[in-house]
């Protein structure tokens, strides 16, 4: 009797489980054999596939733009993460403030979060217009002179990263206010009774408690920032100069502009096993840190 209910059990777990094992068989294990399958071919979709052997990775090793695309992401992240951490933890402490109106200014902050990335893109592309657009606007009526913030290589890349910034900075500021609120108050009081001023709290008290919080905004920034795709693409197209050709702009231009579905499918995978290197690289000096 009791084996019969375990098997009765058993059935209905599995036939609970069964929507999320179909999904993940046609949405993530289909695709992630095919596009395996696809490096060994030469396929623009409409042809039948034709078998090349290890030619799309000596093509990848010979692709100068590839490289730059990736050398444009780093770029991205150098100047993205730092920005993000540091923007996001300010805003963090402040909100954590009993301050009036803290409800509604988080919900603001967190906001830009679940708008579209398109919707975003296109709006700072606005505020970046050079005769137009507002920020130039503002900076001329301070006697200053127009910046070229999506028109010129030097200054689109950062462009784009401090939009991004904008952008994702709420969730960031979740996760700090989560971090911030698991510090006991005690150690604060003990602080001030020993004569600690605000700033000396910050930097001995609320960084070190908080950096398992800032190893986990940095490797989700650093996967976030590797798979930038919406901004360039909408607000730049990669230009000017291929100033903001991020690497997934690249891999999709491969594979949907060109037809290189093969070629693409092969800088997918070379480029997942680099962010999956960093991030390796990542853990491993958090880890060695905290020894």
């Amino acid at each position: 009797m009791k084996q019969k209910n375990t098997n009765s059990e058993s059935k209905i777990g599995y036939l609970m489980s069964l929507p999320y094992i179909l999904y993940f068989l046609l949405f993530v294990g289909f695709p992630l054999v095919f596009s395996f399958i696809l490096i060994f071919h030469k396929w623009n979709v409409i042809t039948p596939m034709e078998w090349v052997g290890l030619r799309n990775f000596i093509r990848l090793f010979q692709d100068r733009l590839f490289f730059q695309s990736i050398l444009n992401t780093l770029k991205f992240l150098v100047i993205h993460i730092p920005l993000q951490i540091i923007v996001a933890l300010l805003l963090a402490v402040l909100l954590n403030q009993k301050i009036k109106a803290r409800g509604f200014f988080r919900a603001v902050y967190f906001l830009p979060v679940i708008v579209s990335g398109v919707v975003i893109t296109l709006l700072w592309r606005q505020l970046y217009a050079y005769d137009s657009g507002l920020l130039n606007i503002l900076l001329t009526k301070m006697g200053l002179s127009r910046i070229p913030w999506i028109t010129h290589p030097d200054w689109a890349m950062p462009s784009i990263a401090i939009m991004a910034t904008w952008k994702n900075v709420g969730l960031y500021i979740v996760l700090f206010l989560v971090g911030l609120q698991g510090i006991p108050r005690y150690l604060y009081e003990a602080a001030e009774i020993d004569g600690a001023r605000p700033i000396q709290q910050f930097f001995f008290i609320t960084l070190p408690a908080l950096n398992s919080t800032i190893v986990l905004v940095i490797i989700l920034s650093t996967i976030g920032g590797f798979s930038l795709f919406i901004e360039p693409f909408v607000m730049t197209g990669g230009g000017p100069v291929n100033s903001t050709l991020s690497a997934m702009l690249y891999i999709y231009n491969q594979a949907f502009y060109f037809g290189h579905m093969g070629y693409a499918a092969t800088l997918g995978f070379f480029f997942a096993v680099i962010v999956l290197l960093v991030v390796l690289i990542q853990k491993k000096l958090v880890e060695q840190k905290d020894k």
